[in-house]
């Protein structure tokens, strides 16, 4: 993935009476909603349709009456429970490729962290042929040392154990073709980003701020961030673990022949007493025990791919779908 010049026009992608849809997940955040929706409208006018997916909130819901007050078209899906963050935004891409298959999409959080001035420099990114999807990269970051020092870590972590780098969430734009791509695929249900980085497709990075919260604090701890991450390598568990079993394999030779040098130490006279039965108890130990996992895991690849629902049960999830123009759904 590499940036792009963003100084070329946005033309128009879709032929529905909207230019692109923006999907967005929102979780009892009513007022950091309606400001986004206000946002929108204020720039976008009738060229957006809002798919706003209320991820089971019971204090805070969302209400299509906002986006009537805002001047906006869209719809909001009502989910039966709480299904996550990532869960919302799969909803809502499967929902746009069973109603809305011919229009771009913009997925972002509804917090007011994802800017809705980007929008734009994301939708000229993703107007060339050799793009399917345009992905936001943060220049600065607002966040504590604790996030920071956290989010560092665990990039390293996701290169070394899955081989590949990642640098973004969920603030990106797709063509038509990339979100039925994407809302066919299981990880989508996982988590998103690791979704596009193993969906093959012709992925390129904006720069982009991050704007402020429009209202209250982030419900995401440092536990749910750290399940986010687990859940972000999951999606790569074949890797993984292939990786780990060549990883405990390289172990088991290295302890191995380790063993044969202590042994040809005692014969030859060199080693001094205690030594011997020591280093070779620890060296057999490390042996068994990385033999083992090695094996383990080589013998759990390909049987462990992260089990979610698809594209054909999404609707299992949507309690009611209501839409600002009234028209029944």
């Amino acid at each position: 993935m590499v940036p792009i010049d963003v100084s070329q026009p946005l033309t128009t992608m879709s032929a529905n009476p909207f230019s692109f849809v923006v999907v967005t997940p929102v979780f009892e955040d009513a007022e950091a909603s309606t400001r986004l929706f206000q946002e929108l409208a204020s720039i976008f006018g009738k060229n957006v349709h809002v798919i706003a997916v209320d991820d089971g909130s019971v204090r805070q819901p969302v209400e299509v009456c906002r986006m009537n007050a805002a001047g906006l078209e869209g719809t909001v899906i009502r989910l039966r429970r709480n299904v996550g963050h990532q869960r919302a935004i799969a909803v809502g891409l499967s929902y746009v490729t069973d109603h809305m298959a011919t229009a771009p999409v913009v997925v972002m959080d509804s917090d007011g962290e994802d800017v809705p001035a980007s929008i734009s420099e994301l939708l000229r990114s993703l107007d060339s042929p050799e793009v399917d999807l345009v992905v936001a990269q943060r220049k600065t970051r607002v966040e504590s040392l604790r996030f920071k020092a956290f989010y560092a870590v665990y990039k390293r972590l996701f290169k070394l154990l899955t081989g590949r780098q990642i640098s973004f969430g969920n603030f990106m734009a797709l063509k038509p073709s990339a979100v039925k791509r994407l809302a066919a695929m299981q990880e989508l249900w996982t988590h998103v980003a690791s979704c596009v980085l193993s969906s093959r497709l012709r992925v390129i990075t904006c720069a982009l701020d991050r704007g402020p919260r429009y209202a209250g604090k982030s419900k995401m701890n440092f536990v749910g961030l750290a399940l986010h991450g687990f859940r972000g390598v999951m999606v790569f568990a074949e890797d993984v673990l292939v990786r780990v079993g060549i990883a405990s394999a390289l172990m088991g030779v290295l302890a191995l022949v380790g063993g044969l040098i202590a042994i040809y130490l005692k014969v030859s006279g060199h080693a001094t007493p205690g030594w011997f039965s020591v280093s070779l108890g620890i060296l057999v130990l490390v042996f068994l025990q990385t033999g083992s996992l090695a094996l383990m895991s080589l013998m759990l690849t390909g049987v462990s791919r992260p089990g979610a629902p698809t594209n054909v049960t999404y609707h299992h999830f949507i309690d009611v779908v209501e839409r600002s123009d009234g028209v029944p759904v």
